[in-house]
């Protein structure tokens, strides 16, 4: 397994601009995203849960070729790739990307020795203020201490940005005090947590969450854990936001 060496987009909506109100889908899809099933399953929660935003967590593309994921532009922040294959988050939109910014981790996960990848994506709306997305998967397998680091390191870059924000992904919080950080980590950004209809669809460990979608600026409309019937080790969670 190699570290990324590119950063693989496809931006084919850049003429289109967020609507007055728009959806979130957040999934960790398990490396499944160039499985047939996966791609009739997306295809059909994207036209059940109307959706301008796909945060992929765990998401596969072949190195060098694209995918057809709802018909959406998509852009990768890549955490490995192989000689065939790359690894990581990625965005999926049916909306202009103003800008694109992959973050990998310092820190290694033991297991592989691999890093984890954020991606932060800005998208007007209509009133012309910028949205800023960050796609999280955060690190696993690390000292607590280094998970904070982590965090604290994307708190640090998301600070900058001082309008609306969605900050969505598998945070990996399985005990107390990993979990602790994250509401701290929001409480600093001014997130608030979009809580979940149906929240026993969502993955957990140790009787915790692992997903979340947090929002700043933004009224919610719904929020909802969708069963995907055993698709990935985890469900896709949902929310539907209103601009101010």
């Amino acid at each position: 397994m190699l570290k990324p060496l590119s950063l693989p987009q496809h931006l084919c909506h850049q003429d289109t601009y967020l609507e007055q109100s728009f959806g979130v889908l957040c999934w960790n899809t398990q490396k499944k995203t160039l499985d047939r099933r996966f791609q009739y399953r997306l295809w059909s929660l994207v036209h059940q849960y109307p959706s301008a935003m796909l945060l992929l967590q765990e998401a596969k593309l072949p190195l060098g070729q694209r995918i057809n994921l709802a018909g959406l532009s998509y852009a990768m922040a890549p955490n490995i790739q192989t000689a065939s294959h790359q690894y990581g988050v990625l965005t999926a939109s049916n909306c202009h990307f103003s800008e694109l910014e992959p973050l990998l981790s310092h820190s290694r996960e033991l297991r592989f020795a691999t890093h984890k990848s954020a991606m932060l994506s800005w998208h007007l709306l209509p009133d012309g203020r910028p949205l800023l997305v960050a796609n999280v998967h955060a690190v696993n397998f690390v000292h607590h201490r280094r998970f904070w680091a982590e965090m604290e390191e994307l708190r640090g870059r998301l600070h900058h940005h001082s309008g609306p924000m969605v900050v969505a992904g598998d945070f990996n919080v399985w005990n107390h005090k990993r979990n602790g950080y994250l509401a701290a980590f929001a409480k600093e950004l001014g997130l608030t947590q979009a809580v979940m209809e149906n929240p026993h669809h969502i993955k957990s460990m140790f009787r915790l969450p692992l997903d979340f979608i947090f929002y700043r600026g933004l009224t919610l409309e719904a929020a909802i854990a969708i069963d995907t019937d055993v698709i990935s080790d985890h469900n896709p969670i949902y929310a539907r936001f209103a601009t101010h």
